[in-house]
């Protein structure tokens, strides 16, 4: 039953992510640079963390949430391994230059597990399973591009980091704060109208997200670096969640947190991509374009984990 569930709401699903990216992409064209950085602002400080304590209230936190954390790092694992075997075992990744392969290794660690993956795993799996993508994201995501993100950057752009300064950075961020007082407050009586107005800017955070995941790539231009970021998205999209899927189950795992993992693992790159490749002098070209594709690719995938983890 759960997979037929899951088949009913991918178009519905499709929908969304089309119509909130799309119209963004038409919106992010029309308004000021100004705009999309106060929205990034918004979500990050205030949006995302409110809307984590208006999930986590319905979320399972239960013994799967440590189990979504190990999945988040196998999943960083694989990927790092992966990428270390085409970087040094093949002629197109010894050909790369030292930007460009810090680009496409942080573009395959790292997912787009909160944005993007919030909506995917709402609409696929259902709100019980926020708390384990949340979790996922959180101990996974968020941490791995905040502490081993800016230590590979630095690495290959030359400059030297402080790891501590990169773990605090990490644990400060406010979704952080948000899962905490979420935890806090999930078994906490509320008045009806309170939860559900916190339930419907939640789910306004979610579409917000999306349109401005279409603002950011609305000045997208595939050029020189579209041939280059195909090994990287392979691994990202295909080998990835793949591995996961079969390592989680042969330990066990079933769904829907097997699907919750895989799921999020098979997320295109993380905007933290970018953010690293600003802030290190690494190839943003490459890091724009392995979101922008990225993005698109995971629609033509997520119906083949359904089918083979659902």
């Amino acid at each position: 039953m759960a997979v037929a569930i899951a088949w009913g709401d991918l178009a519905g699903l499709y929908g969304k992510l089309v119509g909130g990216i799309g119209f963004g992409v038409v919106l992010g064209r029309m308004v000021p640079a100004t705009v999309p950085k106060g929205l990034g602002w918004f979500l990050f400080w205030i949006g995302v963390p409110v809307s984590c304590v208006a999930f986590i209230r319905r979320a399972d936190l239960s013994v799967g949430a440590p189990v979504a954390v190990g999945a988040a790092w196998i999943a960083i694992a694989i990927a790092g391994s992966a990428t270390a075997i085409w970087l040094l075992g093949t002629p197109h990744g010894r050909r790369l230059n030292r930007a460009e392969q810090g680009s496409l290794i942080i573009a395959a660690l790292f997912g787009n597990t909160g944005y993007l993956g919030f909506p995917v795993i709402l609409a696929l799996v259902g709100d019980h399973a926020f708390g384990w993508a949340l979790f996922f994201d959180l101990f996974g995501t968020v941490l791995g591009a905040y502490c081993l993100g800016p230590m590979v950057a630095a690495w290959l752009s030359g400059r030297s980091q402080n790891l501590w300064q990169s773990i605090l950075a990490g644990l400060g961020n406010p979704t952080f704060l948000g899962a905490i007082a979420g935890v806090l407050l999930q078994k906490s009586p509320w008045p009806v109208a309170v939860d559900r107005g916190l339930q419907g800017f939640a789910w306004a955070v979610v579409a917000t997200a999306l349109v401005l995941i279409g603002m950011r790539l609305s000045r997208w231009r595939p050029r020189r670096s579209l041939a280059k970021v195909w090994p990287s998205l392979l691994i990202k999209l295909a080998i990835v969640p793949l591995g996961l899927g079969i390592i989680l189950r042969g330990g066990g795992v079933a769904s829907p947190l097997l699907l919750t993992a895989v799921l999020q693992g098979s997320m295109p790159p993380a905007f933290a991509t970018l953010v690293l490749a600003e802030a290190y002098d690494l190839d943003r070209e490459l890091a724009v374009t392995a979101i922008a594709v990225g993005i698109c690719v995971i629609l033509l995938l997520l119906p083949l984990w359904l089918w083979a983890f659902g």
